[in-house]
C-alpha cells in the first residue's frame, strides 16, 4: 500500500460515502471501531479484505495500515478508541457482531462525539463493555478473503474473483493457470487456511454482499454468485452471519 497516510488519532464521527468511493491506505496511533449503517464497507490490509454485513462492525487495531472501499451509499460510523484502553487485543482486523443495543450505542457515540457530560462518559463507558462482550463471540464471525502470494495460487483466485460464478473444479482452474490440482489445494490450506470450496464459498458470499449494498434482487444475486436457487444462497447466508439477505438491507 504506497503513501501511507498517518493519522494519529482516530476520529469519532459519522460519514457518508457514495458507492465506489475509497479512503486511501491509512494508519492510526489508536483503535477504531467501523460500522455501516447502510452499505457495505470493504476493509482491506495486507493480509486480506474484511466484510461485514449490518449485523456486524470491524475493529481496526491501532497501527494497522488499511483502506476502505465503500459498496453501496454508505452511511458510516467511526469510533476511535485509545491505544491504551484495549477492549479485545487484537492484532489483526476483526468482525464484531453488532447486537441492537451496540447498534443504537453506536449511532449515538458518532452523533455526538464530543459530549463530554457525564452522561456522556457513561454511554462511552457502556459501549466499551458492549466491544467486550460481542469480542467474547467474534470467533463465529467470518473470517477475512486472504491474499494470496504464490503467483498460480494468484491466477486462480483472479479467474473467480472475475467470475465468482465460475463452475469449474479446481483441476479445470488449475488448467487454465497453468498448475496442478494437488499444488493448488495444498497453496489454499497453506495460505488461506481453507480448502478450496470453502474459499469460493466465502469469495461468494463477500460478492453477494456487494450486490445487496446495490440492492441487486435476491434471486439475481443468488444466480450471479453461482448457487443453483435464491433457497440455496440464503441457506448459506444464514449460516454465515446468522440473519437472511432480505432482512440484512438497511438504510
Amino acid at each position: 500500500m504506497p503513501d501511507i497516510r498517518h493519522a494519529p488519532e482516530a476520529p469519532t464521527r459519522a460519514r457518508t460515502l457514495a458507492a465506489g468511493e475509497r479512503i486511501d491506505a491509512h494508519r492510526h496511533d489508536d483503535h477504531q471501531l467501523v460500522y455501516a449503517g447502510s452499505g457495505v464497507l470493504a476493509v482491506t490490509t495486507d493480509a486480506g479484505t474484511w466484510f461485514a454485513p449490518g449485523t456486524g462492525a470491524l475493529w481496526v487495531p491501532a497501527g494497522c495500515v488499511h483502506a476502505h472501499r465503500a459498496h453501496g451509499h454508505l452511511d458510516l460510523h467511526l469510533v476511535g478508541v485509545p491505544a491504551a484502553t484495549d477492549p479485545l487485543g487484537l492484532r489483526a482486523p476483526g468482525v464484531l457482531p453488532v447486537s441492537p443495543l451496540l447498534r443504537e450505542l453506536i449511532l449515538a457515540r458518532t452523533g455526538d462525539p464530543y459530549d463530554d457530560t457525564p452522561a456522556g462518559q457513561r454511554l462511552r463507558t457502556v459501549l466499551l463493555d458492549r466491544i467486550r462482550a460481542a469480542g467474547a463471540v467474534s470467533a463465529r464471525q467470518p473470517v477475512p478473503l486472504p491474499a494470496p502470494a504464490d503467483p498460480r495460487l494468484a491466477a486462480v483466485c483472479d479467474l473467480l474473483y472475475a467470475d465468482p460464478a465460475d463452475p469449474r473444479t479446481l483441476a479445470a482452474l488449475g488448467r487454465a493457470a497453468g498448475a496442478g490440482e494437488r499444488t493448488l489445494s495444498r497453496l489454499f490450506r497453506r495460505e488461506t487456511g481453507m480448502t478450496f470450496p470453502q474459499w469460493r464459498t466465502r469469495l461468494r458470499l463477500y460478492h453477494a454482499l456487494r450486490l445487496l449494498a446495490d440492492d441487486v434482487p435476491v434471486t439475481t444475486v443468488a444466480h450471479r454468485c453461482g448457487w443453483s436457487s435464491a433457497s440455496a444462497f440464503i441457506d448459506v447466508y444464514r449460516r454465515a452471519y446468522g440473519t437472511t439477505p432480505g432482512s440484512d438491507r438497511r438504510g
